[in-house]
């Protein structure tokens, strides 16, 4: 779904239920954040994690929102990853047969992955420093009037 909110234009996508635990996809989407979609894609590509596939196609999601938006008119290419984050949904609860007829709970837990891609902000020229202005050097101990400083200064003339 893509939504565009006035003040901040960000464009977001989310998968629910996603079969992986959520500390699991919160180490895989910390690699994203504030990145550009290119960087992203390639940083997901060779990440060996289970989770950077699920997290790749919310990525796409997103760029595709953006897109496709008919009020924006953005480029894939252009846009960071202004936020990645992940929530935790509902556990599973099953039940493994032990020794002695008991059973050990198997909680088989799910997430919620958002990804909300922005435009990259325009590269501004920074303005030109403005001068300080200078200040008379120290004086310094050595320039006091002192009998060596008053011959020093009687040979030099």
């Amino acid at each position: 779904m893509a939504v565009a909110s006035p003040e901040k234009q960000e464009v977001r996508a989310e998968a629910k239920w996603v079969r992986v635990s959520p500390r699991k996809a919160r180490l895989v989407a910390e690699h994203i954040r504030g990145r550009s979609v290119p960087e992203a894609r390639t940083v997901l590509a060779f990440t060996p994690r289970a989770a950077a596939r699920e997290i790749e196609k919310v990525l796409r999601s997103a760029v595709a929102n953006a897109e496709t938006n008919p009020h924006l008119n953005w480029n894939g290419d252009e846009l960071i990853v202004s936020a990645a984050y992940v929530d935790e949904g509902p556990t599973i609860k099953r039940w493994r047969a032990r020794a002695r007829g008991r059973v050990a709970r198997i909680r088989k837990r799910t997430c919620h992955i958002t990804v909300k891609v922005a435009q990259r902000p325009d590269v501004q020229v920074p303005a030109e420093p403005e001068s300080k202005p200078k200040r008379a050097p120290a004086k310094r101990a050595s320039a006091k009037r002192t009998p060596t400083a008053r011959k020093k200064k009687e040979a030099a003339a």
